[in-house]
């Protein structure tokens, strides 16, 4: 079961938002367990004693009961804080969810969701899992689980998560109301494994060229990105665009073997140093790869981070991709996850990690402002960063060499060789309004009642029609307006006119998505997606660079 939110579009210009825990998990390296360092300040068995004697004396004397548990997971937190930005700590509580962010596979029933209007809506029903077995169906409503309402009461995606989730082969009662039933429909349904994927999509743009959309590096990542390049390989891809948009990081070791799928020889990827020896470590290409020959552009912005800056940074350096885009992220710290004893998780940065050419892309930061850190992002929007490349902070101190010679900088993010800007062309009043309902979520409501309505007609159009010849028309339109009025949404023409192509085509989508899967979806977006249409017109460019002969030395 996922929240199928669309990362891929945005439906309002984001002033960039913390990824709290995409990007503050950024990259993570295999062990549970370290050792053999050295107190810097203090005793550390004193320190100890200390904490004991307080959570004694609270325990034992405090007036009211409390929570020694919740005390302590705060007094960690807050320690942590005075240290660098992606320092954490889980408590036990947390760990399930969180873990299946990066995990191959999670336990449920099956299905993406989305809430309107308090109220649980089945987006699309994972073929071959448990919901389409019991007979759930996209559209469905579900007001209950195991006999309790959940239909307006402020339902959290982490309440559905936690209703809807379980173990494999453990039982959950779905109650759901359907379009064009009278009564409510009842389904006993088994959970089971459901895959969680790492890739988005991968189709062919064109007649040459392939596009992969990696959204994060988790478990499956490298085993699915060799798949998508086969599968395309056989469809006739000479060349690869591959957007790392929005994808805030995850297993490092995935990151360096999708490089070595890329890049030919023995070359650098990425190297880490560290206050402990044990952390130093090298990483090289060492196999022969599906697509070490045949241009590649790479698509990245203001929220790719860590392992994706890795990929980046390696096929920058090495000279054997274009990168397109907007400035990324800027984490360079490699985190190590430790298992504590009662289920919880320290992670804690061990090590620094550098592009072959030696650039750090860790950005700036002051320990213990954490807040300072992360709103670096809004900084980006409001001194005109994502809008100009003029306006990029570049420190002229770090330049770097490329295997052939370009010039790289180091000390904040990956720097594109081609800058798009945000595109803001379409934001309106109409668009940003707050209300009961926002028009983003009334463009799914409106998509998912509208596939379901018109499924068959659709499917007989199959999918490249569909993309090709389907428009969104005046008469549903009309419709998608009503829709909004009766949210408290005030139709006004000029926003709306100032919107309205970015409504049609975010219509035209998620239409496609439901009836389909996401390569309509990704499909639709991509023919309006500036980033895109700019990655097609640089392949001739990425062809001559990966041509170009190595300086001496490199």
């Amino acid at each position: 079961m996922t929240n199928m939110s669309n990362n891929h579009n945005n439906f309002y210009v984001r002033l960039p938002i913390i990824l709290a825990i995409a990007i503050c998990a950024g990259i993570f390296v295999g062990a549970k367990m370290f050792g053999d360092g050295k107190t810097s300040k203090g005793d550390i068995n004193a320190n100890i004693s200390r904490l004991r004697e307080v959570l004694t004396h609270i325990n034992n004397e405090y007036v009211d009961s409390t929570d020694l548990n919740a005390l302590t997971d705060h007094a960690i937190q807050q320690m942590l804080q005075k240290l660098d930005p992606h320092t954490s700590y889980i408590p036990a509580k947390d760990m399930e969810y969180l873990g299946t962010q990066l995990d191959g596979d999670f336990e449920g029933i099956g299905v993406s969701f989305q809430i309107f209007h308090d109220t649980l809506h089945i987006e699309t029903v994972i073929g071959g899992g448990p919901s389409e077995q019991a007979g759930l169906r996209s559209g469905d409503k579900i007001i209950k689980v195991n006999d309790e309402n959940i239909a307006g009461v402020g339902l959290t995606n982490r309440g559905v998560f936690d209703r809807l989730r379980g173990k494999k082969g453990t039982k959950v009662k779905i109650t759901v109301l359907r379009k064009g039933e009278a009564n409510p429909l009842v389904f006993n349904i088994t959970r089971a494994k459901i895959p969680q994927h790492s890739i988005d999509v991968a189709y062919m743009l064109d007649s040459k060229t392939g596009y992969i959309k990696i959204s994060r590096f988790g478990a499956t990542a490298y085993d699915e990105f060799k798949t998508a390049l086969e599968k395309l390989l056989k469809q006739g891809m000479k060349q690869v665009m591959i957007d790392l948009r929005d994808n805030g990081g995850g297993y490092m070791d995935r990151a360096v073997n999708i490089v070595d799928e890329l890049v030919g020889g023995e070359k650098l990827i990425v190297y880490t140093d560290g206050k402990l020896d044990k952390y130093d470590e090298k990483y090289k290409t060492k196999s022969r790869g599906i697509f070490e020959q045949g241009a590649v552009v790479l698509l990245i912005d203001e929220e790719s981070a860590s392992a994706s800056e890795i990929v980046a940074g390696a096929l920058q350096d090495n000279d054997r991709a274009l990168i397109v885009g907007r400035r990324s992220f800027g984490k360079g710290l490699v985190q190590r996850p430790i298992s504590l004893s009662d289920g919880s998780e320290l992670r804690i940065t061990i090590s620094r990690y550098y592009t072959p050419s030696g650039r750090s892309i860790q950005k700036p930061y002051v320990m213990g402002h954490r807040e300072e850190y992360y709103a670096e992002e809004e900084k980006r929007y409001s001194n005109g960063e994502l809008f100009y490349a003029d306006s990029n902070r570049i420190d002229r101190n770090q330049q770097y060499k490329t295997s052939k010679g370009r010039t790289v900088y180091g000390g904040g993010g990956i720097m594109p060789d081609y800058f798009v800007a945000v595109d803001t062309s379409h934001i309106s009043d109409f668009l940003t309004v707050q209300t009961i309902g926002t028009v983003h979520e009334i463009i799914r409501e409106f998509a998912l009642d509208y596939a379901n309505e018109h499924k068959n007609k659709l499917l007989s159009m199959g999918i490249r029609n569909y993309v090709r010849d389907f428009q969104v028309s005046d008469d549903m339109l009309k419709k998608f307006i009503k829709m909004c009025e009766k949210q408290s949404i005030k139709y006004h023409e000029k926003g709306f006119e100032k919107s309205k192509k970015y409504i049609k085509n975010n219509i035209k989508a998620f239409i496609g998505r439901m009836v389909w899967d996401s390569e309509a979806a990704f499909a639709v977006w991509n023919q309006e997606d500036a980033i895109v249409q700019k990655a097609m017109t640089l392949f001739d460019e990425a062809t001559r660079l990966e041509s170009k002969p190595l300086v001496k030395g490199k």
